[in-house]
């Protein structure tokens, strides 16, 4: 299996540590507010990567952390934590909003059709372990203190630069405001933030940290710090993949492999995968921007979460890919083709000839699985493999017959592997229905025009549209207005 790796910039081959199984990390949600479908571009990416790792017949090990604490809407470490803004936006605590929107997240992965994880570790739920990573990079001669908390002097970490290619002095000069002038170099992060004094947070440690005057504080972990310790803790020193979005490239996942790998001495991650942005009109997808449209939006117009994930896929994952409700709508069209293959199982009308069994068979047990197949595991390439299903539908369709259900439906569920669409969930139409559409062969054979025009109605009226073939109609499922 081959995929990008931003740590060498060139695809390569996947080589991990402990055949067949393979570490794999990725950056969860900050649980303050709802997600927006940017959030689940990435979710669904990540999914896309695990399906294909056991494809390969790999045992992925996945952990997807859940950051619900510490993490700043600044990326210099200044302003307030984001729980803490959701609180105050809701009047609620930020236990609360952490809990209702870590719900809201899970859900939203099981109305995805996103594996899950083998673990979804919180930030809250782990102090010690960052607490602990903190004490070892102390030790090491890392860290300094300051006013605010204790910092990651980075100079001290000859690589930082190397992983974002950051042209570190360049910033240094350039920098407009310095937020914080106890920081000794402007890329210097906090690992853990001490909590404002005479004032009491919602979410805040006791420690073994102490302020510049000696005093104990009490405080909270910086964002970077729980990738880090929570990672090793359910993965070891070293990940076969860590993944996340693009934009985490030059700050967290800097940080995190400074932090990780300032601690242990050892590389933090063989294999870094990252999904590009979402885009709206040329726009990323931001809630700070206002155009963070939710899972709940999409269903609202009348589009399926179906419909959405395969949207997603129709894209590469290291493209820059552009939502519309355009490409929604097409993407519901898709969908709804797929569907109709689907339901190829439940006809009883059939235009293929029996000595075309083994054709149909070996297209869906061979030919089409090694095309698709081919284009997952050459860096999840999913716009080929959907385009590749799509060249063969027809053929599939003027080939199906009952003779070949069984294979048929191992297809149709190596498909569900690979994509998640749920194409095997489809049911077959009731009994009337069934009556409906033989009563009206029956008039169309008798040329009784009149009957066959209102059989056909009450059908369309039930949701069921018919083709018409020489052995009989086929039918498929109207769309809905």
């Amino acid at each position: 299996m081959r995929l990008y790796n931003t740590l060498s910039k060139q695809t390569e081959e996947l080589t991990p540590q402990a055949t067949p199984t393979v570490s794999l990390y990725t950056c969860g949600p900050t649980v303050y507010d709802y997600l927006h479908i940017g959030n689940w571009f990435t979710f669904v990416r990540y999914d896309l990567l695990v399906r294909a790792l056991k494809l390969n017949g790999y045992q992925p090990k996945w952990v997807m952390n859940i950051t619900d604490v510490g993490h700043l809407v600044s990326d210099a470490d200044e302003g307030e934590d984001k729980l803490e803004k959701g609180a105050r936006r809701e009047g609620k605590t930020a236990w609360d909003v952490a809990r209702f929107y870590s719900d809201y997240f899970v859900k939203g992965l099981e109305r995805l059709h996103i594996t899950q994880p083998d673990y979804l570790p919180k930030a809250t739920e782990h102090i010690a372990e960052q607490i602990s990573l903190v004490e070892t990079l102390q030790a090491k001669g890392f860290t300094y203190t300051i006013d605010d908390g204790i910092y990651f002097d980075t100079s001290k970490f000859p690589r930082y630069a190397d992983f974002a290619q950051l042209d570190v002095d360049e910033q240094q000069a350039g920098k407009r405001v310095e937020f914080n002038p106890q920081k000794r170099n402007v890329t210097d992060f906090a690992l853990w933030k001490f909590s404002p004094e005479h004032e009491q947070r919602d979410m805040e440690w006791d420690s073994p940290f102490t302020g510049p005057d000696g005093r104990p504080r009490k405080g909270f972990p910086g964002w970077h710090l729980e990738c880090s310790a929570m990672s090793m803790k359910y993965l070891g020193e070293t990940l076969d993949i860590h993944s996340g979005g693009i934009d985490h490239i030059p700050v967290h996942h800097t940080n995190e492999i400074a932090q990780s790998e300032a601690a242990t001495g050892k590389p933090f991650a063989k294999h870094w995968m990252h999904t590009n942005h979402i885009t709206i009109e040329g726009v990323k997808i931001s809630k700070s921007l206002g155009n963070g449209i939710t899972l709940e939006d999409v269903e609202a117009k009348g589009y399926s979460l179906a419909a959405f994930r395969l949207h997603v896929l129709e894209s590469h994952y290291r493209s820059q890919s552009k939502f519309s409700w355009d490409s929604l709508t097409a993407a519901q069209n898709r969908l709804e083709s797929l569907q109709a293959l689907a339901d190829l199982r439940w006809q009883t009308a059939f235009v293929a000839a029996p000595e075309k069994a083994d054709d149909f068979i070996e297209l869906v047990s061979e030919t089409i699985p090694a095309k698709i197949s081919g284009f997952l595991l050459d860096d999840l390439d999913t716009p080929k493999a959907l385009a590749a299903l799509s060249e063969y539908e027809p053929q599939l369709t003027a080939a199906y017959q009952p003779a070949v259900r069984d294979e048929f439906e191992t297809f149709l569920q190596y498909l569900d592997d690979m994509f998640g669409l749920g194409l095997l969930q489809s049911t077959d139409i009731t009994d009337d229905q069934k009556a409906l559409i033989a009563s009206r062969d029956t008039a169309r054979a008798a040329k009784d025009w009149t009957q066959s025009d209102e059989l056909r109605d009450q059908l369309l009226a039930q949701g069921i549209a018919l083709r018409d073939t020489p052995a009989g109609a086929l039918w498929y499922r109207a769309k809905q207005q």
